[in-house]
């Protein structure tokens, strides 16, 4: 009854017989929430960034682990004057003019008040941050957007800086040539769904042949021992592609991602409830890669009991599929 199958790459024949894929296996430090990843050229050490403890950091020689712990990249939190700067989240992990810089998110749960700051280490040791303070994206109650989880993306030379969460959802707006400031240029809504809360976040922007993909985690994230969402209310992780990184961006049924496009491309699964805090990663061992945060239903619900996932992408429709 397969037979319409034949002929098309294991992974995707395996995502339509059976659904998604497990995770790729976890070993050491493995609890996360909104994590980032990079491998330092010098020496092909991996570094995971996450929410928690003033960003939160850890190493390892593979994807898989096992993951050490090594510190925090800002213990005495951030210079930036909001509620939460103690507190920081969601950040955004790259390599630009020999520095390796994190951005990072100031904010307080179900608040609007919220900013986005910077650190830059030449080593990513521990103790190496500097702090900069406030990239200029900052929003508040007079304002249509959320300042949180930045994910930048770097497209001929110029670098967008995609955030958002709930409120109107995700935005972009143009870095200066040092990827540190906003240009000085509006930002403009990318994605929105346009109905309830607007429950669109974690945006993550990958360029693959001709089409810039924005991965983007869609739904409820958290305090799921408290109570469960309805189902399918849960985070799961959905895609819009677009030949330009800057907008139009369409669901694989067309519809646009500003008008409640998105197609999924992974959400609950057998012990794997709410995947979400996405990123996609180059391996050199496995290839391009989706990770991500989810619940292990045999761990518990708990927020600090979520776990680090990752699985390989196949683009052979044209589309991501793990």
């Amino acid at each position: 009854m397969f037979s319409k199958y034949l002929g098309l790459p294991a992974l995707l024949f395996t995502a339509l017989a059976h659904g998604y894929a497990n995770p790729i296996g976890c070993s050491g430090e493995c609890v996360v929430y909104d994590p980032t990843v990079i491998r330092r050229s010098s020496d092909g050490k991996y570094f995971r960034f996450s929410t928690g403890n003033e960003i939160s950091y850890v190493t390892a020689s593979s994807l898989e682990g096992p993951w050490t712990a090594v510190g925090s990249v800002l213990p005495d939190g951030s210079s930036i004057d909001l509620a939460g700067n103690t507190d920081l989240w969601a950040p955004d992990v790259h390599y630009i003019d020999d520095l390796y810089y994190v951005y990072y998110a100031v904010s307080t749960f179900g608040s609007q008040s919220s900013a986005i700051g910077l650190a830059t280490s030449a080593t990513m040791e521990l103790g190496t941050w500097t702090d900069h303070g406030s990239v200029g994206i900052a929003s508040s109650s007079s304002k249509i957007y959320n300042a949180i989880d930045p994910s930048l993306i770097e497209v001929d030379g110029t670098y967008y800086m995609q955030f958002g969460s709930f409120w109107d959802d995700i935005y972009q707006v143009e870095m200066n040539s040092a990827a540190t400031k906003t240009s000085g240029s509006a930002s403009y809504n990318i994605a929105y769904y346009p109905d309830g809360t607007h429950p669109e976040e974690g945006s993550y922007m990958y360029q693959y042949g001709d089409y810039y993909y924005l991965f983007y985690s869609w739904g409820i994230c958290c305090d799921y021992s408290d109570s469960l969402p309805a189902s399918g209310q849960e985070y799961h992780i959905k895609v819009c592609r677009s030949t330009s990184a800057t907008g139009n961006f369409v669901d694989a049924d067309g519809t646009a991602c500003t008008d409640g496009g998105g197609t999924i491309v992974l959400e609950s699964h057998g012990n794997v409830y709410g995947p979400g805090g996405q990123g996609v990663y180059d391996d050199p061992t496995y290839g391009t890669v989706l990770y991500y945060a989810y619940t292990d239903i045999t761990i518990g619900y708990a927020d600090d009991q979520k776990q680090f996932g990752f699985n390989v992408i196949d683009w052979s429709t044209g589309w991501p599929v793990v």
